[in-house]
Order: C-alpha cells, then structure tokens, then sequence
C-alpha cells in the first residue's frame, strides 16, 4: 500500500525565516522529542546526501537530504525498516501583503513496507491534516516564546 499525501500549514515567516524551521537541527526547536542524531558530522545539515537518524515510537528512522532550494525547498527520504520508506518534500512560498508569512506545503509519499505496517500507514493518512494542522500550532507556540516573539 502506498500513499500521497500532501497538506498546507501557514508560518507567521518569510520563507527565509521558516525553511530553517524544516530542517533537521531546526526541528529541535519546536517538535517535542525530535532529536536527530549524524552518524557522520556534517557542516550544513540542509546539503544534499547528508544523512540523520531520528526515533520514534520504538524504531528508528533513517534520513537523507535529496533536494534543497533555500528558502524554497527541502526534499528527504526516510526509510524506517518494518514500517515504510517513501519521501517528504516541504515547500514554502511567500504569502501575506508583503510576503512576511510562508504557505508551507507538505508532501509524504509513503508505502508501507509490510502487510503489517499497512494499517499504521492508513492511520497516518487518516490523520494527515489534523498532523499538519499541530505543527502550524506547535510552530506558533514555539515563535511567540522567542525573544520579539
């Protein structure tokens, strides 16, 4: 079983504010237990072919930065064994009069790598919107603690 999903988020940044917000390191600052780890030290974790680990739910999943277009583009395959393997892509555009917040989409291609894993992936389809709709939360919450926040 495979899906696309693909879902929108707005950020209160211009896109060259919020891309940071989508990478590995930045994630820290606003995902609860996002925790990437670098099997090799990398100087620039948004270059293409870097790898990280992250866990969750008792497994571990790996990440490699496919495609970058600073502020405009993040692309990564995540591969967790067992489970699935597929890609995330985030796109960010500038919206507001003046361009000072970014429409963010979000896209997961995913496939469910055993019969097994099949009804988790369909419980996260289920669920997609509702998922994007907490990180536009969670990404709020994080910028109005920040010093001017």
């Amino acid at each position: 079983m495979s899906r696309s999903l693909i879902g929108r988020l707005r950020v209160p940044l211009p896109p060259a504010d919020a891309f940071v917000l989508f990478t590995a390191i930045g994630e820290r600052e606003w995902v609860h237990g996002w925790e990437p780890r670098f099997p090799r030290p990398v100087g620039d974790d948004t270059e293409p072919g870097s790898v990280f680990v992250t866990d969750d739910h008792g497994g571990s999943t790996v990440w490699v930065v496919t495609a970058r277009d600073r502020p405009w583009l993040i692309s990564y395959a995540r591969v967790t064994p067992g489970d699935r393997a597929g890609t995330v892509t985030v796109r960010l555009a500038p919206a507001g009069e003046e361009g000072e917040h970014s429409d963010v989409e979000v896209a997961y291609e995913l496939t469910a790598l055993t019969p097994e894993a099949e009804h988790d992936l369909r419980r996260f389809a289920e669920g997609y919107a509702a998922f994007l709709a907490s990180w536009e939360r969670d990404i709020a919450a994080y910028l109005s603690k920040r010093p001017g926040g």
